[in-house]
């Protein structure tokens, strides 16, 4: 099998497991339950999830533990995307080439299914507490990282930051910390849990925390380079958003160039210290360079 065939399968199971986690539609609440449901079955990559899920299996995780977790960090990235679009973020009208969830639900069922998908996302990841077999210290290590990666210490900390500084100037450094954080802390986030739920010591979550940051970096760096070259039809959303919205970009800095040259070492280190790590775990060293070659 191939990296796209075994992608594509990988993602398939995510999308199943995802489906089997949501909460079941009923009751007088109903709305925001379907506007959930609308928002974290739209589609996309699956990136954070397959990292989770990779970085588990690479250090010998074997069971079912890790399930809870892909399914509450992917809730977890997708509010943020919802609450990213609202009109006083983003104002987007589409994602992933269909309507987002404020122009389909309203402007306040949009807040509140984002939400209700933070919320949902720890009763999901506490599940793990209930499964046979499970060490409940190690299951407790994996929700402190994902409380502190998603919280002000790390994405919305970034994005606290990318709204306060949009239309003014900002350093190199600020805006490393802003693509640290608003990116690259859910893809620590991702790696790190795989690792932690799958009995790595210390200092291997360490280093995958490392890996991690580098391909964060080269994701957020990439996307602004799709921002200017790529088209709405193939990302699922208006292009130049980033200048609509007067934000400072790696691309804006340093050019087209250099920012593909960037995405390219980022991505190169990160497989480096990973071979360095595990040298036989081919499908993640792919991802890895597949996001290089993204175009969307």
């Amino acid at each position: 099998m191939d990296f796209k065939e075994e992608r594509e399968r990988k993602v398939a199971e995510i999308e199943e497991a995802l489906a089997r986690f949501l909460p079941e539609r009923r009751g007088l609440q109903k709305t925001v339950l379907e506007a959930m449901e609308y928002s974290l079955m739209a589609g996309g990559k699956r990136l954070r999830p397959l990292f989770m899920l990779e970085t588990y299996r690479m250090f010998g995780g074997r069971g079912e533990v890790v399930w809870p977790f892909a399914a509450a960090l992917e809730m977890i990235h997708t509010y943020s995307l919802v609450h990213d679009d609202l009109p006083a973020m983003d104002d987007d009208e589409y994602r992933r080439k269909r309507k987002t969830t404020h122009v389909v639900y309203g402007e306040a069922m949009g807040i509140l299914a984002g939400d209700a998908l933070l919320n949902y996302a720890f009763e999901t990841a506490a599940s793990a507490f209930d499964m046979e077999e499970e060490d409940a210290r190690v299951v407790g290590r994996a929700m402190q990282v994902l409380a502190a990666k998603a919280g002000v210490f790390g994405m919305i900390g970034g994005q606290v930051v990318d709204v306060e500084l949009s239309g003014k100037a900002m350093d190199e450094e600020t805006l490393d910390f802003i693509y640290r954080l608003k990116t690259g802390a859910l893809i620590e986030c991702a790696m790190m849990v795989g690792a932690v739920l799958a009995g790595a010591s210390a200092e291997q979550v360490s280093v995958v925390e490392s890996i991690a940051a580098k391909v964060g970096m080269a994701f957020q760096i990439q996307d602004d380079i799709l921002d200017v070259t790529g088209t709405p039809e193939v990302l699922g959303k208006p292009t130049h958003s980033d200048e609509k919205n007067e934000k400072t970009t790696y691309v804006a800095y340093k050019g087209l160039d250099v920012a593909r040259g960037e995405v390219a070492r980022l991505s190169g280190e990160a497989v480096e210290m990973l071979r360095d790590l595990h040298p036989v775990d081919t499908f993640l060293e792919e991802l890895l360079l597949s996001l290089i070659k993204r175009e969307k």
